[in-house]
């Protein structure tokens, strides 16, 4: 079969795609050398801004399919008859760490997931941890600099991490998870994922109902010990992408099944801590988990920077029977997560192929901005309302209004009868084994010794004593064992 013939970026056919145009045998370059100046030009423009969070990472394309009935609780189309199923795109990554980090590092793991359903397309943008380290988005942008390359010395540095987290007695919870078991998982496949903040459900008869989503892999939990993970590193930095890509090519489609908790609405002012705080969890015996569906993935992307670096999710890409919360930190990622992928991607990076509809047609007056690919016709308006018949408006809410009162200002979250930073970081640490934590407390007097200032180290120490005494005792015991060596 013969070759297709090169060209240039206008289509013109390439001479030459081994040597440069000169003056003269051995002479300078020319100007005139329109391909060698758009190879570089183009090779100087390859890359976009990364991420701030979420820079290194994986995905693949599966489906959903629904297994239960949960129609008494969403009106979504996309869950509203058992057997359908979806088509979906995840998105697997660490936080922490730049474009070019390890996998097998100590860092939450993003678990961001697109629904491409008949209503549009629906992101679940959540964690392999039911809970985070802040409740509030005002501090995200400082605890993100606090874990991140300090400006100065250009690595993470232990006396910023913990300095942040000594002033966050909120964040015991997913510390106590981070230097857990748990904080290395051996692979994407070997990983629960969580939608982390609380979504509202509203079904036909237009009730709503808080939920958080669980989906638990169906290959086991699978972690890795720190050590394990160092040599996991030095063989293989790309270690979850290599696993993830391999499986799925040898066809080991991995899955999970989705369970929710569903809290009545009404239910929710009175529970006994606030459920819109992101730093808890809802106990099973409160709430228990009903089954959803299963998640499968059966599809690698063709191009990773097309499909799994131009991905953009954002929480606030809902469909009709699926809202929001009073979730502090839902509600600001509900605008930093699209403002992020406009900057990286620019105003219509909904039309790439793996951000647009797939089940529908995105209908709407966007016009213009760099990289325009659906501007209409000379017949289409770009106002509304008009009088030409272009799409209008449905007046049928996505989900049930919430109700507020009170004043405007910065207020602290509202305070339920047993709102505490530290009780659920101690029922974790007791729900462990004996070897789990000692792992745990291992973990953090590793980190922790590293602090340079004594009263950080004693702020960072007077939480995990607020937690469960014997937790920070053997947490205090390790630190100075390690100092004094």
């Amino acid at each position: 079969m013969s070759k297709r013939t090169l060209t240039t970026e206008s289509g013109a056919p390439v001479a030459d795609n081994q040597n440069s145009s000169t003056a003269g045998v051995g002479g300078p370059l020319l100007l005139q050398d329109q391909h060698l100046l758009e190879k570089l030009a183009r090779f100087n423009r390859e890359r976009i801004p990364e991420r701030v969070v979420h820079a290194r990472g994986s995905g693949a394309y599966g489906y959903f399919e629904v297994t239960d009935d949960v129609t008494g609780f969403t009106s979504a189309n996309f869950l509203g008859e058992v057997g359908k199923r979806t088509e979906t795109f995840i998105r697997f990554s660490t936080v922490a760490d730049s474009l070019g980090g390890a996998d097998a590092v100590r860092d939450p793991r993003g678990f961001a997931l697109k629904f491409y359903t008949e209503e549009g397309n629906y992101d679940l943008v959540g964690n392999n941890t039911p809970v985070f380290f802040i409740k509030d988005p005002i501090k995200f942008p400082d605890f993100i600099h606090s874990q991140k390359r300090d400006p100065f010395t250009g690595k993470q540095e232990p006396d910023n991490v913990w300095d942040f987290w000594a002033h966050a007695p909120e964040a015991t919870h997913q510390v106590t998870w981070l230097m857990g078991d748990r904080g290395i998982p051996a692979s994407y496949r070997h990983m629960n994922g969580y939608g982390s903040h609380t979504y509202q459900w509203t079904n036909a008869q237009g009730e709503a109902f808080f939920v958080k989503y669980h989906f638990k892999t169906n290959q086991g939990v699978r972690s890795l010990s720190a050590e394990q993970a160092a040599e996991l590193v030095g063989q293989d930095a790309n270690s979850h992408q290599t696993d993830l890509l391999q499986a799925i090519e040898r066809g080991v489609n991995p899955s999970w099944t989705l369970y929710v908790q569903v809290m009545p609405g009404a239910e929710a002012a009175d529970y006994r801590f606030n459920p819109f705080d992101l730093t808890k969890v809802w106990p099973h015996a409160d709430y228990p988990l009903q089954r959803v569906g299963r998640l499968v993935l059966d599809r690698n992307p063709e191009n990773v920077f097309a499909e799994v670096e131009q991905a953009a999710f954002s929480p606030n890409n809902f469909v009709p029977g699926i809202g929001p919360s009073p979730d502090k930190m839902l509600q600001g990622r509900l605008f930093a997560y699209a403002d992020a992928h406009r900057y990286r991607l620019g105003v219509n990076h909904t039309l790439l192929p793996v951000n647009a509809p797939k089940a529908t047609e995105a209908v709407n007056y966007g016009r213009d901005g760099a990289m325009a690919l659906r501007n209409g016709s000379r017949h289409d308006k770009n106002y509304e309302p008009n009088s030409y018949q272009g799409p209008a408006e449905t007046g049928q809410p996505l989900s049930a209004p919430l109700a507020i009162h009170g004043y405007t200002g910065t207020h602290e979250a509202p305070l339920h009868t047993k709102d505490d930073d530290f009780f659920q970081a101690g029922e974790l640490y007791r729900l462990m084994s004996e070897d789990e934590k000692g792992r745990l407390v291992a973990n953090i007097a590793g980190g922790l010794s590293q602090v340079t200032r004594d009263d950080v180290i004693e702020k960072n120490l007077a939480h995990f004593h607020a937690a469960d005494a014997e937790y920070g005792k053997r947490v205090e015991e390790a630190v100075r064992a390690l100092r004094e060596d």
